[in-house]
């Protein structure tokens, strides 16, 4: 063969081979993807034999909204239990009755139970406490559960999964008595004491602000040298209808709305990626109840965006916090009592006095109303913080204020709470102190002068332990139990807060931390 020849086969011979080999894989590919709509199929159709087979209980926002508004009407315990275990025991269609409880430090805990077990153990529905901060020690491990039959709520199934009811319950010890530190079973049996003794009821209405950031579970993986990754820079005017922010609010208010909140209006809040939904006031326990839905909602849905939504009272520098702001009224057969038409702005001497109360006991108080490391960043004057020890009908820097109001309406809001209190402990603070709390003492000798919260969670501690109006308003197992993982934080913190905000304080958070993230200190 001549030279020439072995250079014109050679490029020929390549030539054969790469296109060999790419015919090989175009084969390859066409295999693939016929083999994957072949398996597609049969899944689609698996899952849809599977989905017919399960037939669990999913209803229409509007069914499960007329549901919840009809289970709302019963407010009599023994028929609320009588209507709703008749229901139970009807409905089919339910796998589980979801309980929640809520820990020493306002986390929320669920547990499902299989619909018949459930019904059949009604009397002995226990978990293990020691495994919760703040509840019973290991060698008492045991605790019980005792169901509130009015708090039972109807969920969509797009949310909280198919075939499941909510329902709250008080934590109990071995003989069915009221744990000492359920704050939800304290409140419970404080407003039931003042419906029987004084026929008197109290209302709340939490307004509860957070904040929409990048990224799921965004909190665990904090970062303090980057920070958090805002989805929306918008505030109150500049956020658009169908943006992220936006679309994460309207979801949320249909969850709600369909739970029976009673919405009233949502909006982006001030700060960038900050979001507000507010819903109608009710009796102190079912708003705590919905205050603890409400960031479980916001929660899931961010996460269903891919996104996280947090109640940090401060995850941004620069810019406001998150607050809860809490709007409170009294009723004494039936009539709102804090009105008074000719009193000063429109509030009557019992609401005077109920503020001079809280406020006489601020300083004590403010680590219940701000119970973390992160809450003292939020009360800084630079951006609206509500950390002077005052009551105004206009200023916001006031830590309580009385909005503009009329018979129906009028109330105080206490502006210095933090999204991250436990509301069950917050509502019961604020209530029995204002009817039963220290009056002021008023040196009319002195010139008045301006106080001020604690400005760290060091200083409220201490306020905290050496208060003896904090023992008699709470027990000393209390005070002790409530006060020991505020201290186990703080230790891990700075006493300075400094300008940025630090991993430990937001990774180490109690709604936040869990056993690895703790123990990785």
């Amino acid at each position: 063969m001549h030279s020439h020849d072995v250079l014109y086969v050679i490029p020929m011979l390549i030539v054969y081979i790469f296109s060999l080999i790419y015919v090989v894989y175009m084969l390859y590919i066409y295999i693939f993807i016929l083999m994957s709509k072949i398996l597609s199929i049969n899944m689609g159709g698996y899952m849809e034999d599977t989905k017919k087979l399960k037939n669990f209980l999913e209803l229409s926002y509007d069914e499960i909204e007329d549901l919840n508004l009809s289970a709302r009407a019963i407010t009599d315990p023994e028929e609320a239990r009588n209507v709703h275990v008749a229901y139970l025991e009807d409905a089919k269609q339910l796998k589980a009755v979801t309980l929640c409880f809520s820990d020493i430090e306002g986390r929320l805990h669920m547990l499902d139970y299989d619909r018949k077990f459930f019904l059949a153990s009604l009397d002995n529905l226990t978990f293990d406490g020691s495994s919760i901060r703040g509840l019973s020690e290991q060698s008492e491990s045991d605790l019980r559960l005792k169901v509130d039959w009015t708090s039972l709520t109807f969920v969509p199934a797009d949310i909280f999964g198919a075939g499941k009811v909510i329902v709250f319950a008080n934590i109990c010890d071995r003989e069915l008595k009221p744990y000492a530190t359920d704050f939800r079973a304290q409140l419970q049996a404080y407003t039931e004491e003042l419906k029987a003794k004084q026929d008197m009821e109290a209302y709340m209405a939490p307004e509860i602000e957070g904040f929409l950031l990048q990224g799921v579970d965004a909190e665990q993986h904090y970062d303090g040298r980057k920070g958090f990754e805002l989805v929306s820079t918008g505030g109150y005017f500049h956020s658009l209808p169908l943006d992220e922010l936006r679309r994460f609010i309207d979801a949320t208010a249909e969850v709600q709305r369909a739970m029976g909140f009673g919405n009233e209006k949502d909006h982006p809040e001030v700060a960038p990626s900050q979001f507000e939904i507010n819903y109608r006031y009710t009796t102190v326990v079912r708003a705590c109840d919905q205050a603890q839905l409400y960031k479980l909602v916001c929660r899931q849905i961010a996460m269903n965006m891919g996104m996280t939504a947090t109640f940090l009272p401060k995850p941004l520098q620069g810019v406001n916090g998150n607050g809860m702001h809490t709007n409170i009224s009294l009723a004494k057969n039936g009539k709102n009592i804090f009105y008074d038409a000719k009193g000063d702005s429109g509030l009557s001497k019992i609401g005077w006095d109920f503020i001079g109360n809280i406020l006489s006991h601020a300083p004590e108080l403010c680590l219940i109303l701000n119970s973390s490391v992160n809450a003292y960043r939020r009360l800084d004057p630079a951006y609206e913080a509500p950390n002077q020890i005052k009551a105004s009908a206009n200023d916001r820097s006031s830590m309580v204020r009385i909005p503009f109001a009329n018979e129906k309406t009028a109330r105080i809001e206490v502006r210095s709470v933090a999204p991250d209190a436990n509301p069950y402990l917050v509502a019961l603070a604020l209530v029995k102190t204002g009817l039963n709390g220290t009056p002021p003492q008023n040196d009319d000798s002195k010139r008045p002068r301006v106080r001020f919260l604690p400005s760290t969670i060091h200083d409220a501690i201490r306020i905290f332990k050496t208060s003896d109006y904090i023992t008699s308003l709470l027990g000393e197992t209390c005070k002790q139990k409530y006060v020991a993982p505020k201290q186990a934080v703080a230790n891990r913190s700075g006493i300075d807060l400094g300008t940025r905000i630090k991993s430990e304080e937001i990774i180490h958070h109690h709604e936040i931390t869990n056993q690895y993230l703790w123990n990785s200190f």
